[in-house]
């Protein structure tokens, strides 16, 4: 029998609430229900919070989707294919190593102890170019990290202070932020494997450029509007962000006029999906990696209505 959902679904159109549930628990041991503001991790969601801070430097002239890694990097990650762009980089397309590649047969490896930019740094050095950049999309993990350093060394800010002036704040996320997965405040969930362990071994210290950023499922209501609004990027670059087949700069497009953030990890799962036209916007946020399952059916049918 299939554990029931633990975590929280959102559903909204502009300010007012179409669904609202909270279920299971954010501490299992304390007893701790989740709650409609309950903090979670969401991954690989952060890349979108990574694309729009690196966006916001192109559109202020600090860099440009050409500027090659190589030119900020300097001697570091020298496996690092010398043609390889930010563009590249932002759009899956960049070939180069992962450190923790998802295609991987054998899995990624165990999660070292990843704190700091130094620590990230060291993890993604040896890997071998794996394809010329700009051959095929190939989502990378490791790429995003890459432009997480990028950016910091072109503002001379660390990462998570950058996503927070650059987006958090703009768009009024209070509860958004960059937590150690072994120190969480209250008001946060801890993510549990399948057999009931905490995620604790399983996650890094403190997420970068990839994943790893906290928020709830009302800052993501928040988000969206920030976005399109202009708050975060102007707007001419959210449109150039939001161009694609299947993904833009940052953002899944899974279908014509619906743009999505997703993740998921040990202990962790998220969604995050939006429709401009109608203002419809649709979040599940999971301290478990199974995910939504038939939830998610059930909130896309609010933006297939919509």
């Amino acid at each position: 029998m299939e554990a029931p959902f633990s975590g929280v679904v959102l559903v909204s159109r502009g300010d007012e609430t179409l669904l609202a549930e909270a279920s299971g628990y954010a501490h299992i041991a304390h007893g701790v229900e989740n709650t409609i503001d309950t903090r979670f991790a969401i991954a690989s969601g952060t890349k979108g919070f990574t694309a729009l801070v690196v966006v916001g430097l192109v559109a202020e002239g600090r860099l440009s989707l050409g500027t090659t890694a190589r030119e900020v990097l300097g001697g570091d990650l020298p496996l690092i294919d010398d043609r390889v762009t930010v563009e590249h980089l932002l759009t899956h397309t960049s070939g180069i190593g992962d450190y923790c590649d998802e295609d991987d047969e054998a899995g990624p490896p165990p999660t070292p102890l990843l704190a700091t930019s130094a620590d990230y740094l060291a993890a993604l050095d040896g890997f071998p170019q794996r394809f010329p950049p700009g051959e095929r999309f190939h989502y990378n993990n490791g790429a995003f990290v890459v432009l997480g350093l990028i950016a910091e060394r072109i503002a001379g800010i660390p990462f998570a202070d950058l996503v927070r002036t650059r987006v958090t704040e703009p768009a009024g996320m209070t509860d958004t932020a960059f937590l150690r997965s072994d120190a969480l405040p209250a008001r946060t969930a801890t993510g549990y494997l399948e057999d009931g362990r905490t995620n604790v071994f399983s996650l890094p210290v403190v997420g970068h450029g990839d994943g790893g950023i906290y928020s709830t499922a009302p800052d993501f209501r928040k988000f969206w509007r920030a976005l399109f609004d202009g708050r975060i990027v102007p707007r001419e670059w959210v449109r150039r962000m939001l161009r694609g087949e299947r993904y833009g700069l940052g953002f899944w497009l899974p279908r014509p006029g619906v743009v999505r953030l997703e993740g998921g990890d040990h202990g962790v799962s998220f969604r995050s999906t939006h429709q401009p036209s109608s203002g419809v916007t649709a979040t599940l946020i999971s301290n478990d990696h199974r995910g939504g399952g038939p939830l998610l059916a059930r909130l896309d049918e609010y933006l297939t209505k919509a």
